[in-house]
């Protein structure tokens, strides 16, 4: 019976010193894989991955959303691409498939229509279903004055080249001066798709910037005498003639530039729809409920690019320098080359040097700020009807101008 009792309290001994032990053990092994656990997660959030170039760009997305929202300064593209840009600098840890540069996230697959350039021709045939060329095919001398907005493009494409910019870089970079945001995304998928965040972001931000850019230069370009000047109002356009003018253009530009056939054919397709008469289902599509489509993830992925590792750049800083000189130089051709014609118009044909500026295609609003200069200097000379000519001008003109720089740059 001793016996029986040494051995089980030599038992109660052992068990009560490594029982615990073993116990400890356990915790120790549990308590090591959650701390592995909280720190993998402390190190996937963007508190751990934080630099403080993101917060420059979080900053930038809040002024974009801010002049959209606040200010109503092209809100249908800044409150994208603002909204874009602060999704595009939420640090991440990489390899889970996030980032729009990460091959197969979402925001990637979306990016390949930016990057491919197929939304830019799917934009212009909302353009083309949504525009009036009346006032283009009664004065067709106004489209001089969108081709000669152009001299900004190529007046940057020097210049950017002798910055140190490759060819094909200079000529992206030039079109910004087009102040045309689906031709300048073309065209730099094409040509320098390393540059496409800055590129798109600079020429959307011009486009959305018309309204304080163009008048100074406007003002400071035309005597009193030129501002007040009274266009008679454009003849009567036929239904024949708005039939026959997609057709005529489409030929007429492509020949001169095929390269430019994705967006011009897109163009010229979608007013055709329009002005035919017999297929406004689809012309109803493409300026609704196709072009807004198109517009939100255009905006917003173009928005996600701007990542600050990739967009924060020295080049990024010239792209913007270069595209502001290329707007201003395209602004003062339009007015100047106005004032040029007049020297060789009658007097009752003279054009209003206002409306040059309008050569730009930042559509309608170039036109629009045609109108309120204008009425600032007559309260009853309403020029907007007129500055649209040149301002759908200005749409063909950077098109071919982009299809020009394509065919000799690519």
């Amino acid at each position: 019976m001793k016996e029986l009792k040494y051995k089980i309290g030599f038992l109660l001994i052992l068990l009560g010193l490594f029982l615990p032990t073993g116990i400890f053990a356990a915790n120790v092994a549990e308590s090591s894989l959650v701390m592995d656990s909280l720190t993998k997660f402390w190190s996937n959030t963007s508190f751990a991955n934080f630099e403080f170039k993101y917060l420059i760009m979080i900053v930038i997305g809040i002024a974009f959303l801010y002049l959209g929202i606040a200010k109503n300064w092209e809100p249908l593209l800044l409150v994208p691409i603002g909204f874009g840009i602060l999704v595009g600098n939420v640090p991440f840890t990489e390899g889970y498939k996030i980032g729009i540069y990460e091959q197969g996230s979402v925001m990637n697959i979306l990016y390949s229509g930016v990057i491919s350039g197929w939304y830019p021709p799917l934009i212009f045939l909302g353009i083309g279903a949504m525009t009036d060329f009346s006032t283009l095919i009664a004065n067709p001398k106004l489209m001089l004055l969108g081709a000669a907005a152009q001299i900004g493009i190529f007046a940057t494409f020097i210049g950017a080249y002798a910055l140190g910019f490759t060819p094909a870089q200079a000529g992206a970079i030039g079109i910004i001066g087009g102040a045309d945001g689906p031709t300048a995304i073309f065209l730099s998928s094409k040509l320098a798709p390393e540059l496409m965040g800055a590129i798109a972001v600079a020429a959307y931000s011009y486009m959305a910037l018309v309204p304080v850019i163009q008048p100074p230069i406007m003002k400071l370009l035309t005597t009193k005498e030129e501002k007040l000047i009274r266009m008679k109002p454009p003849r009567q356009v036929t239904k024949f003639e708005k039939i026959a003018f997609p057709v005529i253009g489409l030929l007429l530009t492509t020949f001169i530039s095929p390269s430019a056939m994705p967006l011009l054919g897109m163009l010229f397709f979608g007013n055709l729809l329009k002005e035919s008469g017999v297929t406004e289902r689809l012309a109803e599509t493409a300026r609704f409920a196709l072009i807004n489509t198109i517009t939100i993830l255009l905006g917003l992925t173009v928005g996600a690019s701007t990542q600050a590792d990739k967009f924060l750049t020295t080049n990024s800083i010239l792209i913007f320098g270069l595209g502001a000189a290329s707007f201003m130089v395209a602004t003062a051709s339009g007015v100047l080359f106005a004032k040029f014609m007049n020297l060789f118009l009658k007097k009752e044909n003279l054009i209003n040097p206002l409306i040059g500026s309008a050569g730009v295609s930042a559509v309608p609003d170039s036109a629009r700020v045609s109108q309120e200069v204008g009425l600032h200097y007559d309260k009853r000379n309403h020029l907007l009807m007129h500055a649209m000519g040149p301002n759908v001008a200005g749409v063909i003109g950077s098109a071919v101008a982009a299809g020009i720089l394509l065919s000799m740059l690519a």
